[in-house]
């Protein structure tokens, strides 16, 4: 009847009750996961599943079918993205229920572009073990990195991106479970193959640096805490003061440009920040400045430095009020 005709929940995969009035392509058992699907991610891409999840009639030319398998493709990874991007920033601002969603369709689409043993899978694998680790749910993050870890160990010649993400997870769930030994072994592997992928000061490798430095300050060693959050703070001052110069040149060309010259964009650098690292800097920055303040023996000038960047990080993201705050 009904209830087969509808298939499954999008989130839990149970018999479905409701479909969504706008795409009608997607389906859930309740109100509940419907509700939570939309303030994930359902919101933004609703209207792009439409021509990823309608069959078109059969086409007549075997042209005509590759340019729609293209088109479909570009779609797809256009999504993965979309996801990817918002389930990491959730993550970032705290919000790991609200990650879920979003990173259950990341892994979804990423299955349908890549294959099911791709290890272009990995990065939605961590973004869902790291949301469950958020809500508690230490059993299903370790599954899904047990997922991405026989990928990793399956895929010859790994990049050091992909494995160096993987011994991150792996370290926040150590550090989850209590277990400061075995998290500090996995966050060391990070630090150094971010550091061999990126570059020594890399943002890529910050991460590492902030939650070793996060296990040592619960556990009390404040000497070593403190020089990992200099360093943390130092890699992404240096980092914030080339993106400000970056954000100035483009303002200047753009103020330069003629108005006979042809109207093409003025191209953005690689220094400029993604949302996700705009929400990791936040998060990081602000975790510091906190303990910052709170230190018994107080350093001024690791204080000073926090702040300069953390108002270089709002000019850059147009948070005008918060940059005379931090000022």
């Amino acid at each position: 009847g009904t209830l087969e005709r509808f298939g499954c929940c999008e989130l839990c995969g149970a018999t479905a009750r409701l479909r969504c009035s706008r795409c009608r392509l997607t389906y859930y058992c309740d109100v509940d996961h419907q509700k939570a699907d939309w303030v994930s991610i359902h919101e933004k891409i609703c209207q792009l599943l439409i021509p990823v999840r309608t069959s078109l009639p059969s086409l007549t030319s075997e042209e005509e079918r590759k340019h729609r398998v293209e088109q479909l493709v570009k779609r797809q990874k256009y999504i993965i993205d979309l996801t990817s991007s918002t389930a990491q920033k959730f993550i970032f601002d705290g919000k790991h229920k609200k990650a879920l969603p979003a990173a259950l369709h990341a892994l979804r689409f990423s299955t349908k572009v890549y294959g099911s043993s791709s290890v272009q899978l990995v990065p939605a694998y961590l973004l869902l073990a790291e949301a469950c680790i958020g809500v508690g749910n230490l059993q299903q993050a370790s599954n899904y990195l047990s997922q991405a870890q026989w990928i990793v160990l399956r895929t010859p010649d790994c990049s050091g991106a992909f494995q160096h993400r993987l011994h991150r997870s792996l370290g926040l769930l150590y550090v989850a479970d209590g277990n400061f030994n075995q998290a500090l072994y996995h966050l060391a592997n990070d630090i150094y193959l971010a550091s061999s992928t990126f570059g020594l000061k890399s943002v890529e490798a910050s991460g590492g640096y902030f939650h070793m430095a996060n296990v040592f300050f619960h556990q009390n060693k404040m000497d070593i805490a403190n020089s990992l959050y200099a360093e943390v703070t130092d890699i992404w001052h240096t980092f914030l003061v080339k993106s400000v110069q970056t954000q100035e040149q483009i303002h200047k060309l753009r103020a330069e440009k003629s108005p006979f010259t042809e109207d093409k964009e003025v191209e953005v650098g690689e220094d400029t920040m993604t949302e996700a690292q705009q929400a990791e800097a936040i998060q990081v920055l602000n975790a510091i400045l906190d303990i910052r303040e709170k230190e018994p023996k107080q350093q001024p000038g690791e204080t000073a430095r926090v702040l300069h960047a953390l108002a270089m990080l709002y000019y850059l993201i147009m948070d005008l009020s918060k940059v005379s705050f931090t000022c």
